[in-house]
């Protein structure tokens, strides 16, 4: 599966299982990091925690795709799933607006297209 492809997918999950405000951002070219970070945020850690196993089950069940790295679990708002080129974020309202990725990078867009 192609990254863009995964990524797709990734956000395609994240949706059935009601995540909010899901984003992918592209990072292809911009960043050793990963090609495509995919965030979404949930209204609890219980949210946020069954959108990370839905993530993980189906792309195990459907695709044999496990992730590299998971960072978060213990019951933390922001759980990391590390897919080595697509690395998904899934986190609670706050989190996201305090750390807020999507302007950082966006930042960095427009740092090197400068």
């Amino acid at each position: 599966m192609e990254t863009n492809e995964l990524a797709a997918k990734i956000c395609e999950i994240l949706d059935s299982k009601k995540g909010i405000d899901i984003e992918t951002i592209d990072l292809t070219g911009k960043s050793v990091l990963a090609d495509y970070f995919v965030l979404a945020s949930g209204n609890s850690t219980t949210q946020i925690k069954a959108l990370a196993d839905e993530v993980e089950f189906v792309l195990k069940k459907d695709y044999d795709i496990v992730p590299d790295h998971v960072e978060g679990r213990s019951g933390d708002k922001w759980i990391l799933i590390d897919y080595k080129d697509v690395v998904v974020h899934v986190m609670g309202k706050e989190e996201r607006q305090t750390y807020n990725i999507e302007k950082f990078w966006e930042t960095k867009r427009k740092d090197s297209e400068s």
